[in-house]
């Protein structure tokens, strides 16, 4: 692998690149050379797709891997040490393939994605999920596709539909009331931890969606990671002797699935499938991931679901049909 190689070949005779609405367009190589076929299009976007799908198939798996690692160590201790052994896989990764150093533009995007999906985000919801509950904080978790299509907005200039916003916007009422009711009619400590999360997280996931237009998804993440070392090695150092550490079968297994499957390898595909379909696009199919999280708790973690929580995640569920079909 070519250091800094875009996700498609340089010699294809043409590409399909997102516009700077979020979605894929066709875009010549060199001059003369022919135009990539609708059916070709559609296949890069059904591909986006499913990688998009696949990272959130893994980061629905977060909140109870979290869970199981709560049982044996402390809220510091999981954060980074699930950062310091992600990085080293990400680090290996870069020394194996030769990746050379980004360019000096991309880094404050790369500083944006390190701060957003490796530190601020798996902090806030460790530390939520001492008073919250997985089944909770995952629908709740449910506003991070609309914040991540407003931040695409912002940022890159992309301007989905009327139908698309209408149907995001629906997802995130349902949210917001059931996370209203849940804690009695005002937020809970919990649930301030968990909008502060889905902020700086929908920062990290449009940064890195625009960074893997430049260069592959794995290696968005993997300086990401590589960027918070010093942090994170520091703060290993410092969490493991002053919190309580219990490896317990749950505790490491919950420990592993964040750093490799949730830290690297599903914002491998993650990343790879915003460039594809674009971030706000992708960014709805993220609907899914509340039921999804529901469904481990119960099989799990053993939780009992709250009534409303159910149709909540449905009903922002039924959202995804509407948003992808939606023109950008």
């Amino acid at each position: 692998m070519r250091a800094n190689d875009s996700a498609t070949a340089s010699d294809a005779i043409a590409v399909d690149t997102p516009s700077a609405a979020g979605q894929g367009a066709p875009h010549l190589a060199a001059a003369g050379t022919r135009t990539v076929a609708p059916t070709a299009h559609g296949s890069v976007a059904t591909r986006g797709v499913l990688l998009a799908a696949l990272g959130v198939a893994a980061f629905s798996l977060t909140l109870p891997a979290t869970s199981w690692a709560l049982e044996g160590m402390g809220p510091w201790t999981v954060v980074m040490l699930r950062s310091v052994l992600a990085a080293t896989l990400a680090g290996c990764a870069l020394a194996v393939f030769r990746v050379r150093v980004p360019e000096r533009r991309h880094w404050a995007g790369i500083a944006v994605v390190t701060g957003g999906v490796v530190l601020g985000f798996p902090l806030l919801t460790t530390l939520a999920l001492e008073t919250s509950t997985t089944s909770h904080a995952a629908v709740v978790i449910g506003l991070l596709p609309l914040a991540t299509a407003a931040g695409s907005a912002l940022r890159t200039g992309a301007r989905p539909s009327r139908t698309f916003w209408t149907a995001s916007l629906i997802g995130a009422v349902v949210v917001i009331g059931f996370a209203v009711q849940q804690s009695g009619g005002a937020p809970s400590h919990g649930d301030l931890l968990l909008f502060a999360a889905l902020l700086v997280c929908a920062a990290g996931y449009t940064e890195g969606g625009r960074l893997a237009r430049h260069m592959p998804g794995w290696q968005v993440i993997g300086w990401a990671l590589v960027l918070a070392l010093p942090v994170t090695v520091a703060g290993a150092a410092v969490a493991l002797s002053t919190e309580p550490l219990r490896l317990t079968a749950h505790a490491v297994g919950g420990l592993l699935w964040l750093a490799f499957g949730s830290q690297f390898l599903g914002m491998v595909v993650w990343y790879r499938g915003m460039a594809a379909i674009g971030i706000a696009k992708a960014s709805q199919l993220q609907l899914a991931q509340p039921l999804l999280t529901l469904v481990w708790s119960v099989l799990l973690l053993g939780e009992r679901l709250p009534p409303a929580a159910p149709a909540a995640a449905l009903a922002v569920l039924a959202c995804i049909a509407v948003t992808q079909r939606a023109r950008g």
